[in-house]
């Protein structure tokens, strides 16, 4: 089952079960206050204390019988068969025919032997490129390793794209307190040559590195990005006499400001970087699922190979964790069954990730990727199309700054939107304003918002407080928004580890409902391959423009007609 012909979900009784369920929960009427009310068992019933962290789901639109019929619908389509399948490593990446296996990633290497892929240990050949990444960021975090002028690295500028980004770039931020080693990081992705003009400003290239991150080196926007970082280095260093110019100086700066992660040596080597430098990763990891892997060498060396070591613990937790609890009392999968209902019961296709941590300001922009890119698909694993509605819309910001901003359509608007709270109870930073603890201050907000989506504000409360009457249903909170509150004890790399892993487990638990291929992405392919054949035109080639349709001639038109040399 888990790689041949996909169960359609919605022609299981378990799935006329949930229908029969939701339309007798709208018959009813659903409140989440009555529902409180009423079962004083409800929120123990419905929080997970899972390692450090506390899962909260009670203010969600669900009852005991709810998650009941969602873990049985679960059990029907074969969640924890695929699974295992997928640990296994099993091929259920069917349209690229690859084994799905970023949870061999952070495996203990006492594990050495116990998983045979496609001819090769997986779980060794993930501790030994791990052993160099270590090694190496050993020897740039202590000086041993030195740029052409001798001097030791002080900033590592990470160039990649999608996943080769937006993990390590997300992660970095979130764990910026760990940066013990006195070196900074920073990232160049977008090929708009103004992200690589801002990222390399004020940099001193005689301590900067760069560490180039694309599997087959090939990557249109990394490549011309590290080709045009090059030529900053060398002119940099060219302009203040650091080397002379000549072919063997500037050879010698790039194999010492270069890394690379990438399995092409061919042109790691062709384009100036020593391959003994260039860090692999293998084809059944994929982009979006990689920060666990090589891709995630700018977190070794900035955050150290201890804090990498508990950011890879976290993840095989929740890794561990997901794999041996029951759906029923599986809070992931749970979250992942949750998320099905509300996308094809109630049909809401918006999901909000709110963390009220400042330093998971890129989280949510993170998810886009690995939700959007996973779940956006319109057929099955086997090339039939899907038979209900797939994926979600993922996006947020961090707390307050999402109050004073859209929290008025989550509250007030026609649109339900399911949300998750995120928040640590202790903070890296705690700070005093008078009397009041800044960082209660910032939790009495997380608490409140779940609190008035959940129950809301009635018209007789707003009269109560002696609002006039012309303006009380402006003042009306409806309540019955759900959300999820995850509760942390602080963000660390292990708890940052077990975040995007719930996330992983989410994501696939929707892909295994929705009977889809959640780890191929053609829907980016299109895009890039008629990018090759449109660029032609800007160039004043009339032969390229004249096989364009005519909306993009007239914008090619415009281009031309303004662009300034």
């Amino acid at each position: 089952m888990a790689v041949g012909k996909p169960i359609d979900a919605v022609a299981t009784p378990e799935w006329a079960a949930l229908q029969a369920h939701f339309d007798e929960l709208q018959k009813e009427g659903i409140s989440l206050k009555d529902w409180f009310g009423a079962d004083p068992e409800r929120v123990p019933s419905m929080t997970f204390d899972v390692e450090d962290l506390r899962f909260d789901l009670s203010k969600n639109l669900v009852t005991s019988k709810t998650l009941d019929l969602l873990a049985n619908l679960g059990e029907a389509v074969g969640v924890r068969e695929r699974f295992s399948a997928m640990l296994a490593g099993e091929h259920i990446n069917t349209t690229e025919d690859r084994a799905v296996l970023h949870t061999a990633l952070r495996r203990p290497a006492s594990e050495a032997g116990t998983l045979m892929v496609d001819g090769q240990d997986a779980v060794a050949d993930v501790h030994e490129t791990l052993g160099r990444i270590y090694d190496f960021a050993e020897k740039v975090r202590s000086g041993e390793w030195k740029g052409v002028t001798g001097k030791a690295i002080k900033t590592v500028v990470n160039i990649g794209i999608g996943g080769s980004d937006l993990g390590p770039a997300m992660a970095y931020q979130a764990l910026e307190a760990y940066a013990d080693a006195g070196i900074s990081a920073r990232f160049i992705s977008n090929i708009d040559p103004n992200d690589l003009a801002m990222k390399v400003a004020g940099l001193d290239p005689e301590t900067t590195m760069f560490i180039v991150v694309s599997k087959t080196f090939t990557t249109l926007e990394t490549i011309t990005n590290a080709r045009e970082a090059r030529t900053w280095l060398l002119d940099k260093l060219a302009e203040t006499g650091a080397i002379d110019g000549s072919e063997v100086s500037c050879k010698d700066a790039v194999s010492q400001h270069f890394v690379a992660v990438s399995t092409n040596l061919k042109l790691v080597e062709e384009f100036g970087i020593d391959p003994a430098n260039a860090f692999g990763f293998w084809n059944w990891v994929g982009g979006r699922y990689s920060v666990d892997s090589a891709v995630g060498t700018i977190l070794a060396v900035v955050l150290g190979p201890s804090n990498f070591q508990d950011f890879l613990a976290g993840m095989n937790a929740m890794d561990r964790y997901f794999a041996n609890t029951p759906l029923r009392q599986n809070a992931i999968a749970l979250m992942g069954l949750m998320n099905v209902w509300y996308v094809d019961f109630f049909k809401s296709y918006s999901h909000a990730v709110l963390p009220y941590n400042q330093y998971l300001s890129r989280f949510p922009a993170y998810l886009q990727q690995l939700t959007m890119e996973s779940n956006g698909k319109s057929v099955r694993w086997d090339g039939t199309p899907v038979t209900c509605h797939t994926g979600e819309v993922f996006w947020g910001e961090p707390g307050t700054n999402g109050q004073h901003a859209f929290y008025q359509l989550l509250h007030q608007g026609t649109s339900m939107i399911p949300a998750d709270f995120i928040a640590f109870v202790n903070t890296p930073n705690p700070t005093r304003d008078g009397d009041q603890d800044v960082q209660e201050l910032f939790l009495g907000n997380f608490l409140a918002q779940t609190k008035a989506l959940a129950f809301g504000k009635t018209a007789d409360e707003v009269r109560a407080e002696g609002t006039p009457e012309q303006i009380v249903p402006a003042r009306v909170f409806e309540g019955n928004r759900p959300t999820t509150s995850i509760f942390g004890v602080a963000l660390t790399p292990f708890s940052l580890g077990e975040l995007i892993a719930i996330y992983e487990h989410i994501t696939f638990v929707e892909g295994a409902v929705w009977g889809i291929d959640s780890y191929d992405q053609w829907g980016v392919e299109l895009g890039k391959q008629l990018a090759k054949q449109i660029t032609p035109a800007l160039s004043e080639s009339d032969a390229a423009l004249a096989e364009q349709d005519a909306s993009t001639q007239s914008l090619i038109g415009f281009y031309r007609e303004n662009r300034v040399w």
